[in-house]
Order: structure tokens, then C-alpha cells, then sequence
């Protein structure tokens, strides 16, 4: 009797332990990524930089620019159906907010796509400030949890 009971709390342990690992929030799919510098031929006057981010050799690329003021280094991702900013300051990296200058998706369409919950969790990624390189492997593997699952495929 005492090895049912076991076996029972080990299989019910196993099957916590597999639908917590599932619940993760980490999506598949977007694990092989490419990040390319795009040459500054038609970029506007007050960027400092812009890539490409690619996703599984996707035709969906991913435009990342990067801004920068005196206090703070803004890293504006934008497509035609959404954008989103990251900022790095002195007390971290994470969300922050696309100025309505550098804005061009309307925020009805914006809002639809993104998960308002992950916004709010993904404020503050690291708490402190990091190099461009970090900061583009971070959002390179943070973006996708910013969609709603419905709009993944914006991605790949």
C-alpha cells in the first residue's frame, strides 16, 4: 500500500512539475535568431543606430533602432503592425515608452498585438545598466514574449 502511495505522489509530482515547465511563458520557435547592422544610408539624423532582427530566417524582419539622449539609450523595435521600446539607464534595462515622434503604428492596432501583462514584467529586465551587445541579446529573446500568442506569427 505504501508503494501505491508513493508511486502516486511521484507520477502527481511528475505531472506538477511537467505543466509547470510548460507554463514557463518561453516560446518555441524563436530560439535560432540573426541580428544585422544595416548600413546608415537612409537613416533619420537622430539615430544613432539601426539592425535588422531576424527570427528562423524569417521574410519578417524586425527593425531595432537605437536612440540615445543624455541620461539614456532608447532601443525602439518597430513592423507595420506593432513597436515597442527598451530603454537603458543607469538603474537597469527594460520597457520603456516609444515618444510619439518615433511612433507610426496606431495605438489602437499596437495594443492589440501586445500582451499589456508581459509590458508590465518586462519594465525593469536588468537592474542595472548594460552594453548594446547585451541589450540586443535580451531583446532578441524578450520580444516574442511581448505578443500575444494570436500574433507570434508577425515574428516568423
Amino acid at each position: 500500500m505504501k508503494v501505491i502511495k508513493l508511486l502516486c505522489v511521484f507520477v502527481i509530482c511528475l505531472l506538477f512539475v511537467g505543466f509547470r515547465a510548460g507554463a514557463s511563458g518561453l516560446r518555441s520557435g524563436f530560439n535560432h535568431y540573426k541580428i544585422e547592422e544595416i548600413e546608415k544610408l537612409n537613416q533619420p539624423e537622430n539615430v544613432e543606430k539601426m539592425w535588422k532582427l531576424t527570427y528562423n530566417d524569417s521574410k519578417k524582419p524586425v527593425t531595432v533602432t537605437k536612440r540615445t539622449n543624455s541620461n539614456c539609450i532608447f532601443y525602439v523595435i518597430s513592423t507595420d503592425f506593432f513597436e515597442v521600446c527598451y530603454a537603458c539607464t543607469a538603474k537597469g534595462f527594460g520597457i520603456g515608452t516609444v515618444k510619439k515622434a518615433w511612433s507610426c503604428v496606431p495605438v489602437e492596432i499596437n495594443q492589440a498585438v501586445l500582451n499589456a501583462e508581459e509590458l508590465k514584467r518586462q519594465k525593469v529586465i536588468v537592474p542595472e545598466e548594460i552594453d548594446e551587445e547585451k541589450a540586443l541579446g535580451l531583446i532578441a529573446n524578450y520580444l516574442p514574449e511581448l505578443l500575444r500568442e494570436e500574433y507570434t506569427h508577425l515574428l516568423i
